[in-house]
Formats: C-alpha cells, sequence, structure tokens
C-alpha cells in the first residue's frame, strides 16, 4: 500500500471515527434531557408540589397527601410517556424504512384505526366502558389489523413491496375508520370514555397499564434491533438488498411484527398519538444521516422527549384542565413536519 493510500485511509477512518463521536455524544445528550424531562414531569402539575416532597415519595419516606399524587398519578404516567413516545418514535421510523416513505407513520399499517375499531366493538357492543377493560381489545385491533395489511399488500406477485403495503394500509385504515365512525354515531353516551382514549392521554392511567405494555414494547425493541442492520441495506432497493445477502421477506415481516407490538401497544395505553411517529424520524435522520440504527436510537431518545414534553406543557397550558398529550404533539409536530418538508426533499430515504 502506497504512502497516499495510507493516509487516505487513515482520513477516512479519521472523518468515521469523528462521526461515531459526534453521534454518542448527542445520543448521550438526549438521554440526559429526557431524565430532566422526567424530573420536571414528577414536579410539575397542576397543583405545585416541592421537590423535597417528590422526593420524599420517591424513596418511600412519605405516604400521604402530595406523596401519594406523585407516586400514584405522576410517577406512572411520567413512565407511560417515556414508553409510549419512544415506542410510537422507533415504529415510525422502522415503518419508513421498510416501505421507503418518508411520510409513513405508524397509521400507516392500520394500527390506530384496527385499535380504535376494537375499541369502538368493546365499548358499543359488550359495555366494557373502563380503560383496564378495553386496553387488550385496543392490542388486539392493532395486531390484526396490521396482519390484514400485510397479508393484503404480500399477495401477488410483488410481494411486501412498498407501494402495494402502502395501498393496503390506507385502504383498511379507511374501512376501520368508517366502520368505528359508524358505531359511535349509533350511541354517543357510550362513547365518552372512548373519546378521551381517542384524543391521545398518557393521564389517568395507573402502574397496571404501565405493566401491561411494557413487555410487548420491549419485545418489539428486540425485534428492531434484529432488522436494524439489514434496513440499510433494504433502502437501496428490494435487488441490492437480495445480492447483499439480505432477506427482504424476513426482514418486512419481523419488521411488521415489531411495529404492531410498538405501536399497538403504545396506542393501547395512551390512545392515538399522531405526529410521534411521523416527526421525530425526520428530524432524526437530518441529524444523523441515513444509518439506520442511529435512526432508531434517535429515535427511541427523542419521541420520549417529544411526550414527555407535551404532557407537561399540556398540565399548565389551560388551568385547571389539562390538554391531552395527542393535541400538543400535533400542534409541535405539524410546523416542525413542514419546516422539514419545505427545506429538504422528502423523496430519499
Amino acid at each position: 500500500m502506497s504512502v497516499i493510500d495510507a493516509v487516505r485511509r487513515t482520513g477516512g477512518e479519521a472523518t468515521v471515527d469523528r462521526t461515531a463521536m459526534w453521534r454518542s455524544t448527542g445520543l448521550v445528550v438526549g438521554v440526559v434531557a429526557v431524565a430532566g424531562l422526567a424530573v420536571l414531569s414528577l414536579w410539575v402539575g397542576a397543583k405545585p408540589i416541592p421537590f423535597g416532597t417528590v422526593w420524599q415519595a420517591l424513596v418511600g419516606t412519605d405516604a400521604a397527601g402530595d406523596a401519594i399524587v406523585v407516586r400514584d398519578s405522576r410517577v406512572p404516567r411520567t413512565i407511560l410517556a417515556v414508553l409510549v413516545g419512544a415506542a410510537l418514535a422507533v415504529g415510525g421510523a422502522l415503518i419508513q424504512s421498510v416501505t421507503r416513505n418518508p411520510l409513513a407513520d405508524p397509521g400507516l399499517l392500520g394500527i390506530n384505526s384496527g385499535a380504535a375499531f376494537l375499541v369502538a366493538v368493546a365499548v358499543g357492543l359488550l359495555g366494557i366502558t373502563s380503560l383496564h377493560g378495553y386496553l387488550w381489545f385496543a392490542f388486539a385491533g392493532a395486531g390484526i389489523a396490521a396482519v390484514v395489511v400485510y397479508a393484503v399488500g404480500s399477495a401477488g406477485p410483488s410481494r411486501g413491496s412498498p407501494i402495494r403495503l402502502t395501498l393496503a394500509g390506507v385502504a383498511v385504515s379507511a374501512l376501520l375508520t368508517g366502520v368505528t365512525t359508524g358505531l359511535t354515531l349509533l350511541d354517543p353516551d357510550a362513547f365518552d370514555e372512548m373519546r378521551y382514549w381517542y384524543a391521545g392521554a398518557v393521564a389517568g392511567r395507573d402502574m397496571a397499564v404501565v405493566t401491561a405494555v411494557v413487555p410487548w414494547i420491549a419485545l418489539g425493541l428486540v425485534l428492531v434491533l434484529v432488522v436494524s442492520r439489514t434496513l440499510n441495506a433494504l433502502a437501496l432497493g428490494d435487488d441490492t438488498a437480495r445480492a447483499l445477502g439480505a432477506s427482504v421477506v424476513r426482514t418486512r415481516a419481523i419488521s411488521t411484527v415489531a411495529v404492531t407490538l410498538l405501536c399497538g401497544a403504545a396506542t393501547a395505553a395512551a390512545g392515538p398519538i399522531s405526529f410521534a411517529g411521523l416527526m421525530v424520524p425526520h428530524i432524526a435522520r437530518r441529524m444523523v444521516g441515513p444509518d439506520r440504527p442511529w435512526i432508531m436510537a434517535y429515535s427511541l431518545v427523542g419521541g420520549a422527549a417529544l411526550v414527555l414534553l407535551a404532557d407537561i406543557v399540556g398540565r399548565v397550558a389551560a388551568p385547571p384542565g389539562e390538554l391531552p398529550v395527542g393535541l400538543l404533539t400535533a400542534f409541535f409536530g405539524a410546523p416542525v413536519l413542514i419546516v422539514l418538508v419545505r427545506g429538504a426533499k422528502a423523496g430519499g430515504l
């Protein structure tokens, strides 16, 4: 190897090292920001609670008054906000990668509409009105809808192509949304509780809801780790991915399961929260480039931060009441997404 080649190789390795260092530093900063927002979430609310009381509630030295509010209300909603935000953002980044559609979000696989449909069935036909009662209906509906979309999109000669998956998702979502709307119009009074869920909120959830969704979100994240490297090859096109040794069908199947677990569990617990799965991956891609594992890592942290911030703002924006998280993420996400799309073409993933 010549001296010039050695210098070029050394320079390339140095550039890669610097890029990895900056990416790692940004990820650490993001984790610290999420930790700070989590502390703020325990502290801030409709009722001011001294930080000392918050600390005593966490370490278990105070068992009355405001400490109960912290432990039974703010701790579960803080944990759930982190889980829901991370799951939706990673799920959005994954579905954008699989479909090669930068405007795709978890709703593309029918997850939101499937969850809402079975919740409407549970409320309207079975008389179930509590969150714990229809939590599993929402999760089951999300899973069934995603399976139907994948089955329809995988039928025919171009099995599981991005265009077919997108069209199948749009069709199934439109059908289920129409049926759900019809059910809610038949008995508006019975669907009052569902309307609160449908707005997207982490308030009013207890640790039972958190423990119900944690295993599914954890399993979904493990599946994301399994396919994250293959997604870089898939982004080059199906033929190129096969030439590089990647199994396109296997990657899309595992990705569909992962998205269903992540976004199905998040939607079941908190309702449909818009823009988290659409906006955060765009920001992550602008920060770290097209490398899918890094996009997933940044999306996980960014999604948790976004939903936590939206929940905190929602508590104090309209006293004495609260605004649901879904409304705030839409308020934050719409203008940010417009800026991102106008600032760079959304065509190339």
